[in-house]
């Protein structure tokens, strides 16, 4: 979720770049200094780019890392520039101190957070000089130890070896990735993970041997404790399972890393751990609190020992009971679960009261903070942002659905999270919505005892805890209003987010939209929103296809079908403006595919659907014979989905590739298509796991995943689309567990690509939409510009897009209620019947 947080900083309602922070949050004052005659200047969301003009680097090399304390930061920077820039020395710094904590928080990426600079030596004697001139100017200042890099001596500069300029390749995951040629000059994946490694055909210089000698010295073999596992990482530090080597009593060790993990007060994991133990102690007794055993500094490293209590987060617990996730639950499984909530809040409750007694305040109370034992003993853990209730203080480090309003302090913070976990047990996640919308609390409260036999007065009171009487403004809703009523008030939320006069998105939606082509993109920018508007009729908008038209041909996008150029060509062909569909068509057919990946998203499979629909036979024909190349046998896909293997699924899996063969066959007439489909659908199928209900889903190994993109819906639809072809008993007998999927209450998302929207067009466009997915949109529903809006992956924003927001959800009711036919482009309906007649009689050269 880190990165999504980054991109909260600028926006209250819609996920923006940092760049918008405004002018409360000033960027360094490095920032600013104007650039020397004969150097460019790039200013990123994240980094300021600095280089000569024609630096002559190579394009990968040993990088130098400047890490550095917010304190230190303002002199490392000054430091750096007036180092480098007199040298001609290309280099990026971080541009904001808001970054900079984000970039270090607690859930920032751990392999590489920590840097504050980086610095492009153009070969190893350079890198040895700088090493050593830049390490005596830097001396005295303090960072974060870089995990992924090797520290020169004791300051802040670390070295790794990388990329310099982007470079790609395909993984063994066949995903398309940063990549390092090799000895042979063959490109190969560029892992950049959170240990200092070397690829295998660099040396490392010897000047850096003893730099690497004194890293390894450093182990645990003398510690009291044994580590036997890690339990988790963040960036703070890790959390370890172990035992004493003398007693054997199982314990938990907490990592605190020095200046890193900060939080909004711009406390490091060694300040918050030293405070946590400060707060045990002062809890020592408690049956709801973990005893603490030891305290100890290795390496720099703070360690707190605690005992190791045997339980489960009742996150986990509720995501093993909750009834609506599973198909047509019986009263008497609403019921059950019910009691148990009822009772696991109460012991909450009780729990957070014997803190209060003791004068302290949780502050970061949610479902992960909470243990329950087989004995149903119930814990709080991770103390790290408690405060003194005299104190009457804020969290700052919460939980994002579970944090209290500004004006909430003291035991007051914990009474609003007891509330906020009270709805959250019955509706899970969706008390992320209040930071966007507080009187929805009304509205949930409304759905929940319409769904469980839970006591209105009990969900009464934790509403009233956290919203008074102020309930939401009326709107619409799905399955509730008229079609007609419910497409005009998400039409009119879409159209007052439209910013029509910045350059980088036209709808707010994902933050994929800032990369690289995304605000134009079909799945997170314009083409998509505009392509869900004019297939539910819900008008057209000259001045947002202008937009588009205008901002089509950017020159940095990739040729994938949802995230680049062959989208936004399908899109301009699908709203009239031909020639423009043509122009960016051609920038497609200038683009290399050997590095693309397979898949629909992204990949080959989507760019061969869309060369077929433009008719350019020979490119399609070719691009269809690479897909088939590379395929393999149903075998040749491992068992799980993800966690280090290729994905499954409509938009990243084998499923899009068999919709391309699919509709190559609807033309040509060809079977040995319909086989190669059939070898995808299998692929699939291969990673899906069937449930105690019926229900056959992606198996990620640590869950199942139902969803349009990674899921049961996805291939629901490409397979019900080839069994039109070739019927097969065993894969008809999937096809109905996969769709078993949809007679499920509950989705934790409400997006098209992972959400309930994308279960209701999957359903819809195989004539199997039912009314209980389409109302329970109501669950995540929120007002936005006099109109019906949703929101976006997290659920921490809200978003417009076709992938993860409002229009997604647009399209996907389309697809269910509108007159005409309604579909994601290629998976509309076709004819079936005869597999030997072309469906088009227009196949011919552009």
């Amino acid at each position: 979720m880190e990165q999504y947080e980054l991109y909260c900083l600028a926006d209250r309602q819609f996920y923006d770049t940092p760049a918008n922070r405004g002018i409360e949050d000033a960027d360094f004052a490095l920032c600013s200094r104007p650039v020397p005659d004969g150097w460019e200047h790039d200013a990123g969301e994240i980094w300021m780019h600095y280089a000569p003009h024609n630096p002559g680097l190579p394009l990968q090399g040993w990088k130098i890392h400047v890490s550095s304390c917010l304190g230190d930061a303002e002199r490392a920077l000054a430091a750096v520039w007036d180092y480098c820039v007199p040298r001609g020395l290309a280099f990026k710094v971080l541009r904001s101190e808001s970054v900079a904590i984000m970039m270090n928080s607690k859930a920032a990426f751990r392999g590489s957070s920590g840097k504050l600079v980086t610095i492009y030596p153009p070969d190893e004697d350079h890198l040895e000089l700088i090493l050593k001139e830049l390490g005596e100017i830097l001396d005295g200042v303090s960072g974060p130890y870089i995990l992924s890099d090797l520290r020169y001596g004791e300051g802040p500069l670390f070295v790794r070896y990388g990329a310099f300029a982007p470079q790609y390749c395909l993984s063994n995951t066949g995903e398309r990735v940063l990549a390092l040629a090799d000895s042979d000059g063959r490109l190969v994946p560029d892992v950049r993970g959170p240990v200092f490694s070397t690829p295998a055909w660099v040396q490392l210089p010897s000047f850096l041997e003893p730099h690497l000698a004194a890293r390894n010295a450093v182990t645990t073999n003398e510690l009291d404790y044994a580590i036997e596992s890690v339990i988790q990482f963040s960036n703070g530090g890790g959390v370890y399972l172990g035992h004493h080597r003398e007693t054997n009593e199982r314990v938990v060790l907490k990592e605190g890393r020095p200046f890193a993990g900060l939080d909004e007060a711009r406390r490091d994991a060694v300040a918050r751990m030293q405070h946590e133990r400060d707060i045990l102690d002062r809890l020592a007794g408690l049956d709801v609190v973990p005893e603490v055993r030891d305290y100890f500094v290795l390496g720099g490293h703070h360690f707190l020992v605690q005992e190791f209590i045997d339980a489960s987060p009742l996150q986990r617990l509720v995501v093993g009971r909750y009834p609506l996730t599973r198909p047509e639950p019986s009263s008497d499984a609403l019921g059950s679960y019910t009691d148990w909530a009822l009772e696991m809040h109460a012991k909450v409750e009780a729990a957070v009261r014997a803190l209060h007694e003791r004068g302290v305040v949780f502050g970061d109370l949610h479902p992960d903070n909470i243990l329950i034992d087989a004995t149903d003993r119930l814990v709080l853990i991770d103390f790290e942002v408690a405060t003194l209730a005299e104190q009457r203080a804020r969290s700052v480090l919460a939980h994002p659905g579970y944090v209290a309003p500004a004006g909430r302090q003291g035991v007051d913070v914990d009474l609003y999270a007891l509330a906020c976990l009270c709805l959250g047990l019955f509706a899970p996640q969706t008390t992320m919505l209040l930071q966007l919308c507080p009187e929805k609390v009304h509205h949930l409260g409304q759905l929940i005892t319409e769904t469980f036999p839970v006591p209105k007065a009990t969900i009464s009171k934790a509403v009233g805890t956290i919203a008074g009487d102020k309930a939401m403004a009326a709107l619409p809703m799905p399955g509730r209003d008229s079609w007609e009523q419910v497409r005009a008030a998400i039409t009119r939320a879409i159209v007052a987010s439209a910013t029509p006069e910045r350059d980088d998105r036209l709808f707010p939606g994902d933050i994929a939209q800032f990369q690289p082509g995304g605000g134009t993109s079909v799945a997170y920018g314009a083409a998509g929103v505009l392509y869900a508007l004019h297939r539910t009729g819900a008008g057209r908008f000259p001045e947002y296809d202008d937009w588009l038209r205008k901002h089509a041909l950017d020159p940095a996008t990739g040729p994938g079908l949802y995230d680049g150029l062959h989208g936004v060509a399908h899109v301009l062909d699908q709203l009239g403006y031909r020639q423009d569909a043509l122009d960016v068509l051609d920038r497609c057919l200038t683009q290399p595919l050997e590095s693309r990946e397979l898949g629909l998203h992204s990949g080959l499979a989507g760019i061969g659907l869309n060369l077929q629909h433009f008719g350019l036979r020979t490119e399609a024909t070719q691009v269809i014979d690479l897909v088939a190349d590379r395929l393999g046998g149903v075998d040749d896909v491992p068992e799980i989905s993800g966690e280090g293997n290729p994905r499954a699924g409509l938009m990243f899996g084998s499923s899009g590739p068999a919709l391309l063969f699919l509709t190559a066959y609807e033309r040509s007439g060809d079977t040995g298509l319909l086989d190669l489909a059939e070898t995808a659908l299998r692929q699939d199928l291969r990673r899906c796991v069937r449930d105690e209900y019926g229900t056959l889903q992606v198996n990620q190994g640590w869950r199942t995943l139902p969803y349009l993109e990674e899921g049961s819906a996805g291939i629901a639809l490409v397979l019900d689309r080839y069994l039109r072809h070739r019927p097969d008993d065993e894969l008809a007998e999937a096809l109905v567990a996969l769709r078993r999927v949809n007679e499920a209450g509950y989705f934790v998302q409400s997006g098209l690509f992972m959400g309930r929207a994308g279960l209701i067009a999957s359903a819809a466009m195989q004539a199997e939409a039912s009314d209980s997915l389409i109302r329970g949109l109501a669950w995540h529903a929120l007002p936005y510009g006099g109109g019906l809006a949703f929101p976006g992956n997290q659920l921490l924003r809200l978003s417009m897009d076709l992938a993860t927001g409002s229009a997604g959800v647009l399209l996907a009711l389309g697809a269910a209620l509108h007159d005409q036919p309604v579909a994601l482009p290629f998976l509309g309906p076709n004819r079936g019947g005869s597999s030997s007649e072309p469906l088009r009689d227009d196949w011919k050269e552009v």
